[in-house]
């Protein structure tokens, strides 16, 4: 096992065709909730986001002093909520705040509200999990820097071990949450899939994503750019339904990309591997949808 942040060495597998850019990064995230009202007071009040914009049965969320569109909110009025189980389709969606400090006040505030959360270190991040009012699953997360990163041969390390809950308050230095901070992007969206190697035949070889962790019980880790992952993949909820039309779930997730250019190549590899694309609009074989656009 190396311990190592050499831009020289190559970890992961890469595609045997297209590969999407290294500067890849992921855009706002659709959710179907059945009560607008009851998903707005919660997202607002325990994640701290704010309202950028809102329409008929819709509105859609940003960090405080950042006009970056991060979550949509679609009602849907009596759409089941996630069963404990899952359903194919979102595990979850993870906002990545900008450093461990934002982390260690969302911890604080979470213990100040009652809120209860799960909890891991994954070496290469610390993570907070939530679930929203239908049952939706969220992480919030700070990464470890990439120089602390572990490697055996190819595969980057990650594991699930218990928090230092303590040292993240420490982190925050007494400061208060005031809700999501400048910074705060979409790091990474989690599915459940029916099929590893189905699901990553189309990740990796159809989109272009590289297979940066392999041997992690029931999961699949895929990004660009050698990060952790901008996509996880996982069976843990196989042999359930895909969510549909009248489920809570995720509508939509984006993957942005440099330039128009770039959009065309990833849906002509998608093309070439039989997966049509229409305005740069795919479904994977559980019918969860993605969307690829120009930044």
């Amino acid at each position: 096992m190396v311990t190592m942040n050499d831009p020289s060495v190559a970890h992961g597998v890469r595609p045997n065709c297209y590969r999407l850019p290294d500067t890849l990064r992921l855009g706002k995230v659709m959710l179907q909730v059945s009560d607008l009202e009851r998903s707005l007071d919660w997202y607002q009040r325990v994640l701290g986001f704010r309202v950028l914009d809102r329409a008929a049965g819709a509105a859609t969320l940003a960090a405080h002093g950042d006009d970056t569109p991060l979550v949509v909110l679609r009602e849907k009025a009596g759409v089941s909520p996630v069963p404990r189980r899952g359903r194919l389709g979102l595990y979850h969606f993870a906002i990545l705040l900008p450093d461990r400090a934002a982390l260690g006040r969302f911890v604080a505030h979470l213990a100040e509200i009652g809120e209860r959360a799960g909890a891991s270190d994954h070496l290469v991040s610390e993570a907070l999990y939530l679930q929203d009012p239908d049952n939706l699953g969220i992480e919030v997360y700070a990464d470890r820097p990439r120089s602390a990163w572990s490697y055996d041969g190819l595969q980057l390390v990650m594991a699930t071990e218990p928090l230092n809950l303590a040292g993240l308050v420490r982190a925050a230095a007494g400061e208060r949450w005031s809700g999501m901070p400048p910074g705060t992007v979409i790091g990474h969206v989690h599915l459940h899939v029916g099929d590893l190697e189905r699901a990553s035949a189309f990740y990796h070889q159809a989109l272009g994503l590289d297979r940066v962790v392999w041997s992690y019980p029931g999961a699949l880790f895929l990004s660009a750019g050698g990060y952790h992952h901008h996509l996880g993949l996982n069976t843990w909820a196989a042999g359930a339904a895909p969510a549909g039309p009248d489920d809570a779930r995720l509508l939509e997730w984006e993957i942005l990309l440099p330039s128009d250019a770039d959009v065309a190549d990833a849906v002509a590899s998608l093309a070439g591997a039989g997966h049509a694309a229409e305005d740069g609009h795919v479904r994977d074989p559980w019918g969860t949808a993605v969307r690829l656009r120009a930044a």
